[in-house]
């Protein structure tokens, strides 16, 4: 049997007050629908996202999976309905991208649940510690009665523990036309995709709740709930590093990324921010107050205190990139060095290279980048300045504070910087003329 899953998009997250729709606003460095469409990409054989108007960057985050967009945002039973041409046979699950940490377990259990065969309608419940203005599920003897919005709920109803998660799961057949028949009249005026309990249940039809933990079903519809839900990826994030033997001296101060590799042996020093891309193999140390976004560290490398590694940096085996440096993506070689107060952008350095203090590469001319080469075992003298397209040659050096515009050859010194003059007594002249 075809499984599809039916994510609702549309939303534009007025309670954050962003220009970003909520359907875009980051987790752990993913957007919430990328979290969600991780987990059904595991269980359904099909999703079909439903999005809002002028909403492109949703329909890109979406991609590779089917689109339909839902011109007038008249409730989420109206934004379900327009995906209806696209439900085929089989089973339907309809989710919000605002519940993005839906385990794929909890899916396939709701699957499960439908698959029994007793039951027309199964949904996802939750007994969140403050139930707040979620709807209520009214249940009796194992089964749901009905669910009230908040807005609509009576004192006794609003009292009830378990909580709507939003997230059902049908025959194709029954949910289109259970969809068909919602009506909006509410408080709201909208069409309620929670009517649909009511009106299975006015068929005869049985319904059931899964019920799984607030933490994979919450919804997030404010900034606070964000930063909740931020906090509660980062803390599962740093358990399974420190699971897997990467060593966190201070672990609660580390911001991971969903897609941060960190190898075995890895040390992870306090308050290092990993960015979307990075990986770092067994024995690299990252020290602290680093931020690293879109690049690789190689096996015992050392990179910080205080360093900041942009994309398409790969510091190789053994390398060391010290405080106060920045890299974009530069290639450095196995047991390179750049220890200190340096920026290589667009660079490529070789194995065993030693790069000094205050050098910097002059990759950008106000129009387009250009690449610096330097070789292995090259020596570059503090404050050089290397203005690219240059090459440093396999063992050459450069004289502290040159500008560097020629190639140099390998195991060539360049030195490119005024003479010194002298003007003796004059420093004592012109205090005294100063008065």
């Amino acid at each position: 049997m075809t499984t599809t899953a039916i994510l609702l998009a549309a939303g534009l997250g007025t309670r954050m007050r962003a220009a970003l729709p909520k359907a875009l606003q980051p987790i752990a460095g993913r957007p919430m629908l990328r979290h969600l469409l991780g987990a059904c990409e595991a269980v359904f054989d099909r999703i079909v996202v439903v999005i809002g108007p002028e909403m492109a960057a949703v329909a890109e985050a979406a991609a590779p999976h089917a689109v339909v967009v839902q011109r007038e945002r008249l409730g989420t039973a109206h934004a379900a309905l327009q995906a209806v041409p696209l439900f085929g046979a089989g089973e339907i699950a309809i989710l919000y991208a605002d519940n993005p940490l839906i385990s794929p377990a909890t899916l396939c259990a709701l699957l499960a649940r439908r698959a029994a065969g007793d039951v027309a309608l199964a949904l996802l419940a939750m007994r969140p510690p403050d139930p707040g203005r979620y709807g209520r599920v009214i249940a009796r003897e194992g089964l749901v009665r009905r669910i009230v919005e908040w807005a609509d709920a009576s004192p006794a109803e609003r009292a009830e523990p378990l909580c709507n998660a939003g997230v059902f799961a049908a025959g194709a057949a029954d949910l289109a036309r259970w969809l068909g028949l919602v009506r909006a009249d509410n408080a709201k005026g909208e069409y309620y995709l929670t009517d649909i309990v009511t009106l299975a249940a006015a068929e005869g039809g049985r319904i059931a709740a899964v019920e799984a933990p607030h933490g994979e079903l919450r919804g997030i519809n404010s900034r606070a709930e964000l930063a909740a839900a931020e906090a509660s990826v980062q803390t599962a994030l740093r358990a399974a590093a420190l699971e897997a033997g990467v060593g966190m001296t201070a672990p609660e101060t580390v911001f991971l990324c969903a897609d941060t590799v960190l190898e075995a042996d890895a040390t992870i020093g306090p308050y290092v921010v990993f960015g979307p891309g990075v990986r770092v193999a067994g024995g690299a140390e990252i020290r602290a107050f680093s931020h690293l976004e879109g690049c690789r560290v190689g096996a015992g490398a050392i990179v910080g205190p205080y360093a900041r590694l942009r994309p398409g940096t790969v510091v190789g085996e053994g390398a060391h990139v010290g405080n106060f440096v920045e890299l974009k993506a530069a290639e450095l070689g196995p047991a390179a060095k750049v220890n200190h107060l340096t920026y290589l952008g667009d660079a490529e350095v070789g194995a065993r290279a030693n790069i000094g203090a205050g050098t910097i590469t002059c990759n950008y001319d106000g129009a387009a980048k250009h690449r610096t080469v330097i070789g292995a075992d090259a020596f570059i003298g503090s404050d050089t300045a290397l203005v690219a397209p240059v090459r440093i040659g396999a063992g050459a050096s450069t004289g502290a504070g040159s500008v560097i515009v020629r190639d140099v050859a390998d195991g060539a010194l360049a030195i490119a910087r005024g003479l010194q003059v002298d003007k003796p007594g004059r420093a004592a002249k012109r205090r005294k003329e100063s008065g």
